[in-house]
């Protein structure tokens, strides 16, 4: 294949340009942001699982509060009709008084044990209502956190797409420049060596792989026409002769 010399020139400008986008990329995939929001909403999940429970578990406290003091509610509304009826005088058989004042003694007794448990209940709620608060908070802290994470990642791709953007279209205008039988060549060289199809030779040195031409080599490099395309004998990528070259 033969080239202009220039338009060899003018294929290690899109190289550049080829490997400033494939910084830019690896740039943007490598942003310290991204392991931050990912173990930030991890810490979040885990926190936000850790409140449901405590929400569940205050409900449910909540209800076990209503029902004792139910139960104290009806045991006291007892007492009362049973000390209205001693008072009255109405019972006048005395195992009937007796009766019912055993039954005073009994429901007052039976009312401050479910007072007790009124109270135990109470500080149980009380304690999973810390639990909740401080669970929401830590919540809340961790989510502004992943949030202005969030935003600062998302300002340094907007960033890094905008270089990128424009390294594009400077490529454009060069690729457009360079034959299309060079730039197919060139394509085909960069998918099959890791992003680099064209190296130039600098000081008898093949840049692509960092290899010494060796004397036969740089014999037929000296010896090929200028508007020849070279290709490095180690690596196969397009050699470019340059005034650097060292021929």
């Amino acid at each position: 294949m033969n080239a202009a010399p220039a338009d060899q020139i003018r294929l290690l400008d899109v190289q550049s340009l080829d490997r400033r986008l494939s910084q830019l990329e690896h740039k943007r995939q490598s942003l310290p942001e991204h392991a931050e929001i990912e173990s930030l909403t991890k810490d979040l999940t885990q926190l936000r699982d850790l409140l449901v429970a405590a929400q569940t578990e205050e409900s449910d406290t909540a209800r076990e509060q209503t029902k004792a003091e139910q139960d104290v509610d009806q045991v006291r509304q007892r007492a009362t009709r049973d000390q209205q009826r001693l008072d009255s005088g109405a019972i006048t058989s005395p195992k009937d008084l007796e009766n019912l004042q055993r039954e005073i003694v009994s429901l007052a007794k039976r009312q401050g044990d479910l007072e007790d448990i009124v109270l135990e209940v109470m500080e149980r709620r009380e304690s999973v209502q810390e639990r909740v608060a401080e669970l929401t908070e830590r919540v809340s802290s961790v989510q502004a956190k992943a949030d202005a994470a969030t935003a600062r990642r998302d300002a340094a791709e907007q960033e890094l797409d905008s270089e990128a953007a424009s390294v594009t279209k400077e490529r454009e205008v060069v690729a457009g420049s360079v034959p299309a039988d060079l730039m197919k060549l060139y394509e085909k060289l960069r998918a099959q060596q890791g992003g680099v199809g064209a190296a130039r030779l600098f000081q008898r040195r093949c840049e692509g792989c960092q290899l010494e031409l060796n004397i036969t080599e740089l014999n037929e490099v000296r010896a090929a026409a200028p508007d020849t395309v070279l290709r490095c004998e180690n690596c196969r990528r397009i050699l470019v002769r340059t005034s650097e070259s060292g021929l």
